[in-house]
């Protein structure tokens, strides 16, 4: 089995909707999948790319991805990398191709000397979680992640 990671390119971007609604299904959050395409696709690949994607191949085929952009972290004084999406088809899954995404996106971090790499995760996927963990990662129970979208936001940005 041949196992490679690639740069998204933006003939990928059919692919890489799908692979966000596999993602949306799994999490069981596809009623909350409202992207219209050809702006994902200026979102990724236009004149300001707001995020990166890489694609993770088995003997040639596409059976993954990772979307991430970077952060920053006042306290380090550098530039991290944000995993936003990892998903590895289920019939890829226990190929090693979850870990080859983790890791180039551990490899940019060092090339672009960023502090860390970060993501969030359900907190009802053990697996996942596990999984994580197995790498050296670590949950960061102290902090909760705070939104604003909607309705809400448009009423904050008009205040």
């Amino acid at each position: 089995m041949t196992l490679a990671i690639r740069s998204a390119t933006p003939a990928d971007l059919p692919l890489i909707a799908q692979f966000i609604r596999d993602l949306a299904d799994y999490e069981k959050l596809a009623h909350e999948v409202r992207f219209d395409e050809a702006k994902l696709g200026e979102k990724l690949f236009g004149a300001r790319p707001y995020a990166e994607v890489v694609i993770g191949e088995l003997d040639g085929a596409p059976q993954g991805f990772a979307l991430f952009f970077h952060n920053f972290s006042t306290f380090e004084g550098r530039p991290g990398i944000y995993l936003e999406d990892l998903f590895v088809r289920p019939e890829a899954r226990g190929s090693g191709l979850g870990k080859a995404l983790l890791s180039h996106l551990a490899a940019l971090c060092t090339e672009r000397d960023c502090a860390r790499l970060e993501w969030s995760v359900l907190d009802w996927n053990a697996p996942a979680i596990g999984f994580y963990q197995s790498l050296g990662a670590r949950l960061m129970d102290e902090w909760t992640v705070m939104r604003v979208d909607g309705d809400a936001l448009t009423s904050l940005a008009a205040s």
